[in-house]
């Protein structure tokens, strides 16, 4: 009982420490995000060919909800496979903040930003090429009507018979809010509203979440130390850096960003090896392919971007393992 409660208090410390680091950088990215979210969507959609290397490098932008948004672009075929296959694997998730809140080296943490977006940005460009050669990247036109449908925001209504311009700007328009939408559901919060109210209340939610997800993986994760022990962790995780690279990737698909903070805290730890971290944080896209299963129809198409996204992060996981990259 005695080791129960140690370790109950040493994770309350730890976590309680963390709180103004979080809620500092969470105010900072809420900012961001209320500035520059049109932007980088407007960017992304007018990319073209080069949509993998523009959505890489704005995925690693510390902005909530942008795997969602792109999803749901692809969804409507407004960005290519490869784009959104660049977003999720560059995707930073929740690892900027806890890297800030560890007060860790800035070199570390942007070196592996750097390799995320590297890696989005080849993985990406691999993906259209491929569907280019293979004649399947769609008749290359958006369908955001379909979209709509699926989603029932009613975009029909304002479709008049001949189809005019008007009305496909309003298309476009309740396409626009359906991605807004969707970033909403994936988060639980929205950004509606002016001023800096909105800003503080999401950094706030963000701070909370976070703070909750820390505490419940440092509190579990003491309780196996103390129970299983080090030497059994170390073995499953530092000891098959192969087998805890597949693992890690794994734990990268859970659609919350849960799997991102457990990842970056073991990682911080000191027990999880820079493979193994490296090929979860990849796959760790956020809530993208949540939803994308939810709102793209096809479901061999979800499959597939799910699995490339996995084995991208699988291979580059062992890569840097083999090679003794050091983060």
């Amino acid at each position: 009982m005695d080791f129960l409660v140690d370790v109950l208090t040493e994770s309350v410390i730890d976590t309680l420490k963390l709180i103004p680091f979080l809620f500092l950088t969470y105010l900072a990215m809420e900012a961001l995000e209320h500035s520059a979210s049109h932007h980088v969507r407007a960017a992304v959609e007018k990319s073209g060919k080069a949509g993998p290397v523009v959505g890489s490098i704005l995925g690693a932008l510390p902005q909530c909800g942008f795997s969602a948004m792109a999803a749901t672009l692809y969804a409507g075929r407004v960005v290519t496979a490869g784009t959104l296959v660049a977003v999720i694997l560059s995707t930073s998730d929740e690892m900027i903040p806890v890297f800030v809140a560890h007060q860790e080296s800035p070199t570390r943490l942007f070196g592996i930003l750097a390799l995320k977006v590297i890696v989005g940005i080849v993985a990406g460009l691999l993906v259209d090429v491929a569907l280019r050669m293979l004649h399947r990247t769609g008749d290359g036109h958006a369908h955001i009507h379909e979209l709509c449908e699926r989603a029932h925001c009613h975009c029909e209504d304002a479709e008049d018979e001949n189809g005019s311009a008007e009305a496909q700007a309003t298309t476009a328009d309740e396409h626009d809010g359906v991605a807004h939408h969707a970033h909403e559901h994936a988060h639980g919060h929205n950004h509606h509203g002016h001023g800096l109210w909105p800003i503080v209340r999401s950094a706030l939610v963000h701070t909370v979440q976070v703070t909750v997800f820390i505490f419940l993986v440092t509190f579990v994760f003491g309780l196996l130390i103390e129970g299983v022990g080090e030497d059994a962790i170390g073995e499953l995780l530092a000891d098959h850096p192969v087998r805890a690279t597949f693992i890690a990737a794994l734990v990268g698909l859970i659609p919350n960003c849960g799997a991102s903070v457990a990842l970056t805290e073991l990682f911080l730890d000191g027990t999880l090896a820079a493979g193994p971290m490296v090929a979860g944080l990849l796959v760790s896209g956020g809530v993208g392919l949540l939803v994308l299963w939810r709102t793209n129809a096809d479901l061999r198409q979800n499959a597939a971007v799910t699995g490339v996204v996995y084995a991208v992060g699988v291979a580059v996981g062992l890569l840097v393992g083999a090679t003794g990259m050091m983060f």
